[in-house]
């Protein structure tokens, strides 16, 4: 198995997958501003759309999205990181992956790019708010995003939430994320994998 990344990008989240679940894989970096490999080679021969993360199969099936890529890890070990698939904790689960890919990863596009001007990053930003009261409601509830124990979405939510503080997004206001965001920063897995990718933030378009 072999996981293409960059630093900072939303590939944090399947690489803390895997630490999480203990599966051994090849870590590839990619230089998302060449679009090139560490050998020199063209990056877009792998993923022709051009961005992080690729998960590559042992048998050479390669997958591109987040949330389909965390679902394949944590189906290597059922249990560990997702509810058994065909439950309705598993779709509780899987309606959290498309709620951080849809409206969360996606909602911090305009915020990479301050040239479309104020008035679009405010409302971004509002927009973000708006998504991110929603998940306070939940971690009210509950420590994790769907429930008690840590899952991929957590992996997911906790890797683009991370982004808040470089692009300036100002989450005082949520102190139950903000305590999410620390707790799960402390875990020994997630620990492994932000060192492995080194601290650099880029741009993950």
């Amino acid at each position: 198995m072999k996981l293409y990344y960059a630093p900072g990008a939303c590939s944090l989240a399947p690489h803390i997958a895997l630490a999480e679940a203990g599966i051994p894989a090849e870590i590839v970096r990619v230089n998302l501003k060449t679009h090139t490999l560490p050998d020199g080679s063209d990056y877009h021969a792998v993923n022709p759309k051009g961005y992080v993360p690729v998960l590559e199969l042992e048998d050479g099936n390669r997958f591109t999205e987040v949330a389909v890529i965390l679902q394949i890890i944590a189906d290597r070990k059922p249990g560990a990181l997702a509810p058994e698939v065909a439950t309705i904790e598993r779709y509780r689960l899987n309606e959290w992956l498309n709620f951080v890919a849809t409206e969360i990863h996606k909602g911090y596009g305009p915020l990479w790019r301050p040239e479309i001007g104020e008035a679009a990053v405010a409302a971004a930003t509002a927009t973000l708010r708006k998504r991110y009261a929603i998940v306070e409601a939940q971690l009210a509830k509950t420590p994790y995003l769907a429930g008690q124990s840590f899952t991929i979405a957590d992996a997911y939510l906790f890797t683009v939430t991370s982004w808040s503080t470089f692009l300036k997004l100002d989450l005082s206001g949520f102190p139950g994320l903000q305590a999410y965001m620390k707790r799960v920063a402390e875990r020994p897995a997630v620990l492994a994998a932000m060192k492995h990718g080194a601290k650099e933030i880029v741009d993950p378009r």
